[in-house]
């Protein structure tokens, strides 16, 4: 046979080489087993174009011990002798003590910070800076779905801010990684980034038949019965045509086609060669001699011989640094299928002899070999441990795999179920994976095995779990409690559990009954001497009653220690501080909220709770949205909702903040769509505060298409469940726009009600951005009717335009009366926009300011017009498109015509702002009417703007710009 050709992948390869080209830039290639991914990547490799480039390749395993950064720190390796003298920055030595073979290249290692999220930050930016002093590079990480968490993330940052010199190349199986996701998340590579999404597909019948007469030298094979047979995977394709006469014969599974060759070509080695070969199939893993000889029983003296046969005969391949395995986990499946049972078990437990000796022992590949000999108690032994040093080094995945894996199979005692489902629980409530462990949680409450005392721990677990799910809160409320039943021998879980019932954030119960679940668990800590069970309900006691507005909560602020040298402990004070902030992002106090957030994000780090840090992160987004900081909010919030999107607390919060933006730039399908995702259509399974701010923003979606019924309709369902849940803290969001609507609809009295209802229900309460709220509703309904300064829907702002006196008209109709009242209602407006501005809430303060103007363009001020122009400055600096249209086409109905500030300068081929709206719109698939009435434009404007649009991105119609 001639070497293996690359046939059908041209057009992938040249991707690749595009990329490559550009730096920097990042490259993903999907594709399932056997498909060619490894050999797509050797062929760009072996390219001329790459020859530059300095290239690092790094390896994940199935078998892998907990380690995090594992592939990329073995990638950089063989960095030394390229960096050279390069002057390298203190915060690279981290990498000293974990790449040895870096050390006399890198700087003494820096003091280790306090903060462990430094810590991880220091090393993610020392490896970049290593990567980026390596001058043009190329790294190649691949089977990236076997990566450990750790590792996602490193690339994730490496990926999301390459060095200007760096490729990065990653290969995965799709079917195999988390969600389908080798990153844990939707990956957006950053602006400039260069970036190549290649999915491998297995070869059709003309590239089956290229590549066996590239192999064979003539068409000597049928190519139909061959692809067939194969399913045109390229590697099982070569190894079929070793001997192609014989195995496309009969009509066999692609797995046995596979084994027989394998099995033929065993079969031609000497027999120490084989031995060699069946026992890296054993191992699973690349082995070095040593270890081969022993698993494989060949003397020391004639494994190098052994080794060289099976090279020379295509059964292993050298893996680097005198490591030995198979080219593909299809081979080295195929030549263990080859052995019988007792063979394997015999491997096996040299394997296990063999690996038990080293230092540090390899807990994982332990526990495997343990399993696969048949020694249960071993395997529950070494798998336990396996699991316990996953948690220590911050693998939760790993760790809730194993547990899962033991409590099915394992032989177990009474003992040992107590203690496996307990620690599955609380690793799985930590975490993000909810449904593998809440089916086995399930499972084990019907384990005759398992002691009452940890059955309520279980049913205490699930019943966290459940409450984090898309329609499982009212469930896991009533599964928690049960579960304090059970828990009369661990008082201290009772109390957890009811600190969790005692949430008012959570489903729709009223808040009286949560305070009876609070306030029994004051007395508690009140009495509670141990700090670790204090701070873990410590943890949910501050944020529910901070979320409430309650004024006492914030004299145990000052008495929280900052960290700890427990893991236990540090976690729990993470977990505080992260609910904290939400809970003080619900009601304003958005200082503390960010103070509190950065301190638990800190305590997150390294601590194995996934859980924690994704609420912490959805919170962030939130705040971002408050102040107005929308760059890049919709990106990170994508990738946020891709990584968390089972978590209902995560999950429906980025979507509120999503609804949002939408709302604000005209995008009414994505809005509609996003904002369906609070909480809105199931409340009894929502997180109120979420899906009470789900409610306003659909309020003012409706007005702003024109639906003032629907609006109020919206604006009715969510007080329904305000008044239900007793919270007036909450309606930050909701009053306001319950008021414009009851204006819109003239329900005034409903909205004299509703402020009526507030002011009495924030009488006592610590709420800020509720007590600005009532501000602003107040503001609203001092508005003469004459001058109504709600923001008109699109359907209707010509009707409203016309019932607005312009300031040429105002002058003779006006009267002293309703002078008075516009006065009144303008100093109302200004002392909302100055607290509004208090507290930092931008978009609220451009949207007094625009309500403002328009009263005093109802007056007859003569800046109100300029004014109006301003905020339409102030709404474009934020991204609000669509306030920003809706403010200067009232300009211009006003018959003036105020340059904005964005420039009347000349764009080129580059989109000018009011195009980029366009162009997001269309790829939205929005006809030019439809975009006419988001950005107040005419139709025959918005079709030049369209023409502009495809011919600066170089297509030719509104399809290619879709497709």
């Amino acid at each position: 046979m001639t070497p293996t050709a690359l046939v059908g992948r041209d057009a992938e390869l040249a991707a690749l080489l595009g990329a490559v080209a550009t730096q920097p830039s990042v490259v993903l290639v999907a594709g399932e087993a056997g498909v060619g991914k490894s050999r797509l990547v050797r062929e760009l490799l072996h390219r001329p174009e790459v020859a530059p480039l300095r290239t690092l390749g790094g390896f994940c395993q199935p078998l892998r011990e907990p380690f995090p950064y594992g592939a990329v720190l073995d990638a950089l390796r063989t960095a030394g002798p390229c960096l050279g003298h390069a002057r390298l920055s203190p915060v690279t030595g981290v990498l000293r003590p974990l790449v040895p073979e870096l050390a006399d290249h890198l700087p003494e290692p820096p003091a280790r910070p306090d903060d462990p999220r430094h810590e991880r930050h220091h090393l993610f930016r020392a490896v970049r800076e290593v990567l980026s002093a390596l001058g043009p590079a190329l790294l190649v990480v691949e089977d990236l779905h076997w990566a450990d968490d750790g590792c996602r993330h490193l690339l994730r940052f490496l990926m999301s801010d390459p060095p200007p010199n760096l490729t990065t190349l990653v290969t995965y199986r799709r079917e195999d990684a988390p969600g389908g996701m080798p990153l844990g998340a939707a990956y957006r590579p950053p602006p400039g980034v260069a970036s190549v999404v290649v999915e491998l597909g297995p070869l059709d019948v003309a590239g089956t038949r290229a590549l066996a007469t590239a192999i064979l030298g003539a068409d000597a094979v049928p190519a139909e019965r061959l692809h067939e047979r194969t399913a045109g995977l390229p590697f099982v394709i070569e190894e079929v045509l070793r001997d192609p006469d014989r195995h496309l014969r009969d009509a066999v599974a692609v797995p046995a086609l596979l084994r027989d060759a394998m099995a033929e070509r065993l079969d031609r080695l000497p027999v120490v060669a084989r031995r060699v070969a069946q026992a890296a199939a054993v191992l699973g893993v690349p082995a070095d001699e040593a270890l081969l000889a022993g698993v494989g029983a060949v003397a020391p003296e004639r494994v190098r011989a052994a080794l060289t046969h099976a090279l020379r005969g295509g059964v292993l391949r050298e893996a680097g640094e005198a490591r030995y395995g198979f080219r593909h986990a299809l081979a080295q499946q195929a030549v263990y299928d080859t052995l019988t049972g007792p063979e394997r078990r015999r491997l096996h437990l040299r394997a296990l002899r063999a690996l038990d000796a080293g230092t540090p022992r390899p807990f994982m590949q332990l526990a495997e070999h343990s399993r696969r000999a048949g020694l249960r108690h071993d395997w529950l032994r070494h798998g336990e441990a396996a699991a316990d040093r996953a948690l220590e080094v911050g693998d939760p995945s790993t760790a809730t795999t194993l547990y899962r894996d033991l409590l099915a199979e394992a032989p177990l005692t009474p003992a040992d179920v107590d203690r496996l489902a307990v620690k599955l629980g609380q690793v799985a409530r930590g975490g993000i994976d909810q449904h593998d462990p809440r089916a086995t949680l399930e499972r084990l409450l019907d384990d005759h095995r398992l002691s009452t005392a940890a059955r309520g721990e279980v049913r205490l677990n699930l019943g966290f779990l459940l409450i984090r799910q898309f329609g499982g809160v009212r469930h896991g409320r009533e599964v928690i409690e049960l579960a304090i039943a059970e828990l009369g021998e661990r008082p201290d879980l009772a109390m957890r559990a009811r600190a969790v019932l005692g949430q008012p954030f959570v489903g729709a119960v009223p808040l009286a009954e949560h305070e009876r679940w609070l306030r029994e668990v004051d007395r508690f800590v009140a009495g509670c001497a141990d700090d670790a069970v204090r701070y873990a309900l410590l943890a949910n006691q501050l944020g529910s009653w901070v979320c409430v507005g309650d004024r006492a909560a914030a004299a145990e602020l000052d008495r929280l220690p900052d960290t700890s040298t427990d893991v236990a402990t540090r976690r729990h004070l993470a977990r505080l501080h992260c609910n904290l902030a939400d809970a003080c992002a619900l009601v304003g106090h958005f200082d503390l909220a960010r103070d509190s957030l950065d301190r638990g994000l800190r305590l997150t780090v390294g601590a194995g709770v996934p859980f924690t840090a994704g609420t912490g992160q959805s919170t962030r987004v939130h705040l971002d949205w408050y102040a107005g900081n929308w760059g890049s909010l919709a990106e990170r919030c994508a990738g946020l909702l891709a990584e968390y999107r089972e978590l209902l607390p995560v999950a429906s919060e980025v979507h509120l903040v999503l609804g949002c933006l939408a709302v604000a730039r005209g995008d009414w399908d994505a809005a509609e769509r996003h904002l369906a995702e609070t909480g809105v259509r199931s409340v009894d399974n929502s997180i109120t505060p979420v899906a009470l701010g789900g409610f306003a923003a659909l309020t003012r979606l409706a007005l702003e298409r024109g639906a003032v019924e629907r609006a109020c309709a919206e604006a009715d369902r969510g007080l329904a469940l305000a008044r239900r849940k007793g919270v007036w803290a909450w309606l930050g969001e909701l009053a306001p726009a319950a008021v414009d609507a009851f204006r819109a609809a003239g329900r005034v009295a409903d909205a004299e009600r509703l402020v009526g209802e507030l002011a009495a229900g924030l009488a006592d309460r610590d709420a800020p951005l509720a007590h600005v709220a009532l501000k602003v509703c107040r503001a609203l309904l001092a508005v003469p009717p004459t001058g109504d300064a709600t923001v008109p829907p699109p359907a209707r702002h010509h009707e409203h335009a016309a019932a607005l006196p312009t300031a040429r008209h105002h002058e003779h109709a006006t009267t002293p009366p309703a002078a008075r009242h516009h006065e009144h209602a303008a100093a109302l407006l200004a002392d909302a926009r100055q607290a509004a501005d208090d507290l930092g809430l931008r978009y609220w303060s451009a949207g007094l300011a625009e309500r403002a103007a328009l009263v005093d363009l109802a007056r007859g001020c003569g800046s109100a017009v300029a004014e109006l122009g301003r905020v339409a400055d102030r709404f474009d600096a934020l991204g609000a498109s669509r306030d920003a249209a809706r403010c200067r086409h009232r300009v211009r109905e006003e018959g003036v015509v105020t340059p904005s500030r964005r420039g009347r300068r000349g764009y080129g081929n580059a989109l000018s702002p009011r195009e980029q709206d366009v162009a997001r719109l269309l790829t939205r698939g929005r006809t030019n009417r439809e975009i006419a009435d988001v950005l107040f434009l005419s139709p025959r404007t918005v079709e030049q703007h369209v023409a502009r649009v495809l011919r600066k991105l170089g297509v030719a119609s509104r399809a290619d710009l879709l497709a």
